[in-house]
């Protein structure tokens, strides 16, 4: 299966391991938590809300609902950013 990139500006951010998050064309720079870091990785990659939900929910072994939830409130601060 495919996976297209809805979020070309994620693409684009440099994001390592420790959470530290810079975007080269505009010389912004933040920080985000493991699960944050893990979510943008996630749709940089062209992973779906689904996919990428899942994952936060086996990783930080959290129920499905939990995670997914987490998740939407993480893309709507990444909207609220305009990094999505």
């Amino acid at each position: 299966m495919t996976q297209t990139n809805d979020h070309p500006r994620l693409t684009r951010l440099a994001i390592n391991e420790e959470g530290f998050v810079f975007d080269p064309q505009t010389g912004e720079s933040f920080t985000v938590n493991a699960s944050g870091s893990l979510i943008m990785k996630a749709l940089a990659q062209g992973k779906s809300d689904e996919v990428t939900a899942q994952t936060l929910a086996e990783e930080y072994d959290i129920n499905p609902q939990d995670a997914h939830s987490d998740f939407l409130d993480f893309v709507e601060q990444l909207r609220l950013y305009r990094l999505i």
